[in-house]
């Protein structure tokens, strides 16, 4: 919804279709003006449907070959040339730079003699960076975290915050005792679904078998709703440390100037590993930060690292400002549409 909403604020139209919309009417309520929702269903529902210019699959999609002909047939009667783009997964691997933008001809089914376009998102100049919307730099000037956090019915004290956005994370019991043992109180804010699950679980967990755990109540711990896609923004920007999961959580902590953590997507037999050590690479030296991030992904058995606010905000800024300088994905995408059309 993030990649619809910015290409339809400047001036696109945008067909969205999604297999499950349930989510976005908490994700994105109040959606832009310029952008429809469809619903991915089979049999496909054609009716009504205006003709489209551009198509855009994402996330390893097989798009249904009835669309696919329709498609072929609404530019054709315009006179246009195709564009299709495969825009791929987030990764910091070196292959993404060397497969930017390569051609895949389409050898099979309505679409046969057509040409797909691999899109990147990534991180070096090479790829198709990163969504940042324009309006995102005035969105932080004003924001207002202390009303926000009162809106949340937080208080604004001098608790430090740090908000959690996680799957089940190996090191979460380790993350619990550091927090509630930390010379600041700390305020934990959990997101809701599979982070709170997971908190509620080690929780109940570590009652039983240590239940003076948090004898000094240094950890307070807030369980938040769902969260539309501008609040999980604000959540980061409120928060001193943020701990997020997947690809858009990871680029929002990025934009937020805050220090983070990140889990990716675990995998089988641990095909995450070199994902998140070529993310790591691009990060700027901080051992504890680095290492940190690979025993909360369970890729390192050795103790959880102290958490290190202040040097961890330095090497936080850091990567962010060498990444704000890379020039956006939609803007690198319609430059790639007009180019190929």
């Amino acid at each position: 919804m993030r990649l619809a909403t910015d290409l339809a604020s400047r001036g696109e139209r945008v067909r969205l279709w999604v297999d499950d919309p349930s989510a976005l009417v908490w994700m994105a309520p109040k959606p832009h003006p310029q952008i429809e929702v469809r619903t991915w269903q089979q049999p496909l529902n054609m009716q009504n449907l205006a003709p489209s210019q551009i198509l855009v699959e994402a996330f390893g999609c097989d798009i249904d070959p009835e669309f696919i002909a329709a498609y072929l047939g609404w530019v054709r009667a315009a006179d246009k040339k195709p564009v299709w783009i495969n825009l791929e997964y987030l990764s910091a691997e070196t292959f993404v730079d060397r497969c930017h933008g390569l051609p895949s001809p389409v050898m099979s089914g309505p679409g046969k003699g057509m040409t797909k376009h691999f899109f990147y998102p990534g991180f070096t100049n090479k790829t198709g960076g990163l969504l940042r919307e324009p309006a995102l730099d005035e969105r932080l000037t004003h924001f207002d975290r202390a009303q926000w956090l009162l809106a949340q019915g937080l208080g604004v004290g001098s608790e430090f915050l740090v908000s959690l956005f996680c799957y089940e994370p190996p090191a979460l019991d380790a993350l619990l005792d550091q927090l509630a043992n930390a010379e600041t109180p700390v305020r934990l804010l959990v997101t809701a679904g599979r982070a709170a699950q997971a908190v509620q679980a080690e929780i109940k967990s570590k009652n039983a078998s240590k239940p003076f755990w948090n004898v000094l109540g240094q950890l307070s711990i807030s369980y938040l709703p769902l969260l539309s896609q501008p609040d999980f923004d604000h959540l980061l920007w409120a928060c001193d440390l943020n701990f997020v999961r997947g690809e858009d959580s990871l680029v929002r902590a990025i934009w937020a100037n805050k220090p983070f953590v990140w889990q990716i997507y675990p995998q089988e037999d641990e095909a995450h590993a070199p994902k998140l050590d070529a993310f790591l690479a691009l990060l700027p030296p901080n051992d504890a930060w680095h290492e940190f991030h690979r025993v909360w992904n369970g890729l390192s058995h050795a103790p959880l690292p102290a958490i290190d606010l202040p040097n961890w905000q330095l090497a936080a800024s850091e990567f962010g400002t060498s990444q704000v300088k890379q020039i956006d994905l939609v803007t690198q995408l319609l430059g790639f549409v007009a180019k190929s059309h």
